[in-house]
């Protein structure tokens, strides 16, 4: 191979690891953060006496369909963070009205949930969580941010030094990521 071509093909790869660079870490993660949209609560009203309820944000897919949109909704209460998450989970997988689209395929269930003394969410979803999601990075990354956010923001968090929660929190994410990229 000559110098030129050689040169050439570093060039050409140089400029592809850019592209996928800026696409990983400035288009993306600007496609996943929620756009906050207030809306009307699609979960109807129950007597006012019969269940607590408490207010949490939860996430769909915005109308461009490359970011999300949080929604206001109410939620059963629950004394215990592991059944508050699972509360706060089952309303994010509900299905949901028009014009809200959600990111999470249907018939997706629950199978198990744990919370870790750390603040560490590990979530069971059934089969239909994989085989009828449409797929697509942007999708993908959609179903996965509508799961986290909806956890980490109505969710009281641990308490740890400034620095600590922000390695954990993308230790964490990225884990979850990888651990539903080796499942599919």
């Amino acid at each position: 191979m000559t110098p030129l071509k050689k040169g050439l093909v570093a060039a050409a790869c140089i400029g592809v690891a850019g592209v996928i660079t800026w696409l990983l870490f400035a288009v993306l993660p600007n496609a996943a953060r929620p756009a906050a949209r207030p809306q009307a609560s699609n979960v109807p009203s129950a007597p006012a006496a019969a269940v607590r309820k408490i207010k949490a944000q939860l996430f769909y897919v915005s109308e461009d369909g490359v970011r999300l949109t949080s929604v206001e909704h109410d939620v059963t209460y629950a004394e215990q963070p592991v059944d508050q998450a699972r509360e706060i989970l089952k309303a994010q997988i509900a299905p949901v009205d028009p014009p809200l689209v959600s990111a999470v395929p249907p018939g997706t269930a629950i199978r198990a949930l744990f919370l870790t003394p750390q603040g560490e969410a590990f979530v069971d979803l059934s089969p239909e969580f994989a085989s009828a999601h449409p797929g697509g990075s942007v999708n993908e990354l959609l179903t996965i941010y509508a799961l986290v956010h909806a956890l980490t923001i109505n969710l009281p968090a641990p308490q740890y030094e400034k620095d600590e929660a922000v390695l954990a929190f993308q230790i964490t994410v990225e884990r979850f990521i990888i651990c539903l990229i080796q499942k599919i």
